[in-house]
């Protein structure tokens, strides 16, 4: 399953790259297993992923939880916990 995912913020700073189309194994599902895959790619992602219950996750512009399928996904962005202000 090919899809588009976004950076936003510190994710993107770190893993150096605002956006990239992936082609997903089978095995990633939800947006939890999608966190823990992209961990797996190079020291970037793991960086900017090591505290994945921080990074909100929305599909199709949508905020979800990380059990949310992402089946049917067009776009996939990530972001780090938004900061009072």
């Amino acid at each position: 399953m090919s899809m588009k995912l976004i950076y936003f913020a510190w994710v993107r700073e770190r893993i150096g790259i605002s956006e990239e189309d992936v082609e997903l194994p089978g095995d990633v599902k939800t947006a939890g297993d999608l966190l823990a895959w992209l961990r797996e790619r190079g020291d970037g992602y793991a960086e900017a992923l090591q505290n994945p219950k921080v990074i909100r996750v929305a599909i199709n512009q949508e905020h979800v939880d990380h059990r949310e399928p992402i089946a049917g996904a067009r776009e996939i962005a990530l972001f780090p916990p938004m900061t009072g202000g």
